[in-house]
């Protein structure tokens, strides 16, 4: 066997891990829960933990070195997370951590860059200079490669579309501030909407629903919108609406060739896609546009270490 890379993926639920090559294929992965104790603090042993059981089981010798992403602001030159808010992780010096006890060479990235990355080298992307890539899952993430280079900015916090201010006047976000994509085009964003809603009409679909099941999610949203609920096709329409505007200003900055759509908001696919689109063409500059395809995410959950192992191979590629 070659030589050979560990992709790490760390979520707020699971930590995803894998052994690829030098092309992004994948031998093998697994998941391990995240253990968010004590702010984080057992994490790290236990994905080494894991690692090492893995290592010796599929006997793994030419190991190259560890790419691992991690959620929030992360310091890619010293492999340090500023914060990451649903671990725990304060000023922690992931980097450090991980190369204390592998004894190998560690590079670190923000998650969503990571998917970016991947999506460009072997997904959506093709491998395009200037792509958005967004993901919508419990919040929104981004990743922005300018010029063919991931824009990381002086202290990791470029390319947050997700923080962009959508609504003056909205939600609270966890950064400390209102009315964020974040807090729109999330899961978490569309059912906060959607709750409003009910509230204001008891009489729809999506109240009826709520009140049998006594919850509601994202997904029932498009379900019921698919179906003509005209409440929940305003949630969504209010959605795709200021995620193609906050796209649209975004695209301003650098004329992406691609915007792709990833995380778990996106398996809704076209039902999203269209309106968001639409949006898109009706903000942007028509220059931009014209030369500009959004598409969803094709690798899915393997994106985030897939990009993890891309890390690596630049390292050794370029040192």
């Amino acid at each position: 066997m070659g030589e050979t890379i560990i992709g790490i993926d760390i979520g707020g639920t699971t930590v995803k891990i894998g052994f690829l090559n030098m092309q992004g294929d994948i031998i093998h992965k697994w998941e391990i829960d995240t253990n968010r104790e004590k702010q984080g603090l057992y994490i790290v042993d236990e994905i080494w933990n894991s690692v090492t059981r893995k290592i010796s089981e599929f006997q793994m010798t030419n190991i190259l070195g560890i790419g691992v992403g991690a959620p929030g602001f992360v310091d890619k030159t010293t492999g340090l997370v500023y914060e990451a808010v649903n671990i725990g992780w304060k000023d922690f010096e992931l980097g450090k951590e991980l190369e204390q006890r592998s004894g190998l060479p560690v590079y670190v990235e923000n998650d969503v860059n990571l998917v970016a990355l991947a999506e460009n080298w072997i997904g959506a992307g093709n491998n395009a200079k200037d792509l958005i890539a967004i993901s919508l899952g419990t919040g929104v993430g981004s990743g922005v490669i300018a010029n063919g280079e991931i824009l990381n900015g002086m202290n990791g916090t470029a390319g947050e579309i997700g923080h962009i201010i959508a609504d003056p006047e909205g939600y609270p976000c966890n950064c400390g501030r209102a009315g964020c994509l974040d807090t729109i085009a999330s899961a978490t964003g569309i059912v906060k909407q959607a709750m409003d809603k009910i509230a204001e009409h008891p009489e729809s679909g999506l109240a009826a629903l709520y009140r049998t099941t006594g919850k509601i999610d994202a997904k029932d949203v498009f379900d019921l919108a698919g179906k003509g609920d005209r409440i929940s096709e305003n949630v969504i329409q209010r959605t795709a609406d200021l995620l193609g505007l906050l796209i649209a200003n975004a695209a301003t900055m650098i004329n992406p060739s691609k915007i792709i759509i990833g995380g778990g908001v996106s398996k809704a696919g076209e039902q999203l896609l269209q309106p968001v689109r639409r949006a898109f063409q009706k903000y942007s500059l028509p220059r931009i546009s014209q030369n500009c395809h959004i598409e969803i995410a094709k690798l899915g959950n393997d994106a985030g270490i897939i990009g993890a192992a891309y890390l690596v191979t630049q390292e050794a590629l370029h040192g």
